[in-house]
């Protein structure tokens, strides 16, 4: 069975990094939602609500599309809402993929602070947020429904990180209760309605900025 593996976490955890490290292991294909976004602004269409849904629909549409060719997929998206994490169960359901959520966090804030600032992803049209941003973001993060495991990067590399994801969700079972993880058991989902989801995520990303849309989604 192909897996859709879910960096998730704030602006300037290590994401992408992380993401990156974790498909060369697998031998996988790695999507960000932030170089989509990236590319659509560089075609030269404006900033707003529509370039961010449009960029998360083609990073689901890209990932289904190699989870049925048998690939595994590592995705980095903030993923700070229902409406963000939706789409990669979606997603997964779509393909009859496994579904893993990986949960960064730096748990120094003075380090996370730093991370943020020193950081260059090359983007043009896609601006960084700022720390007043993530902050606002940190208290608004949606409480987790689904089983994640969730590692604290204060201190570990994106490789050492990416070796003990494999390690850990590498196997295509439940997690374990005993791992030294966060582990939430998520409620039943009832069938989603695509159309009234896209509502709901376009109304949340209006009380946020643009590239905050990557954590409604990511």
């Amino acid at each position: 069975m192909s897996r859709l593996i879910v960096i998730a976490g704030l602006p300037g955890v290590g994401k992408t990094s992380v993401a990156s490290e974790l498909a060369v292991r697998l031998n996988g294909v790695h999507l960000s939602v932030d170089a989509v976004e990236e590319s659509i602004l560089g075609s030269g269409l404006p900033h707003g609500w529509h370039v961010g849904v449009a960029a998360y629909e083609a990073t689901r549409a890209m990932a289904e599309l190699n989870l049925q060719l048998g690939h595994d997929v590592v995705v980095d998206a903030v993923s700070d809402s229902e409406a963000a994490r939706q789409t990669w169960r979606d997603a997964a359901s779509a393909t009859d993929a496994v579904l893993r959520f990986v949960h960064l966090v730096v748990s120094d804030l003075e380090e996370h602070r730093r991370r943020l600032f020193g950081r260059d992803r090359g983007f043009t049209h896609v601006a960084e947020p700022s720390w007043q941003d993530v902050q606002l973001r940190r208290a608004e993060y949606a409480p987790w429904t689904d089983d994640r495991l969730e590692i604290d990067a204060v201190a570990m590399p994106a490789g050492a990180i990416a070796d003990d994801v494999v390690a850990r969700v590498g196997r295509i079972v439940p997690l374990d209760a005993s791992e030294t993880v966060s582990r939430v058991a998520g409620p039943a989902r009832p069938e989603v309605d695509r159309a009234a989801l896209a509502i709901e995520r376009k109304t949340a990303h209006d009380s946020s900025t643009l590239d905050d849309l990557r954590g409604e989604r990511m």
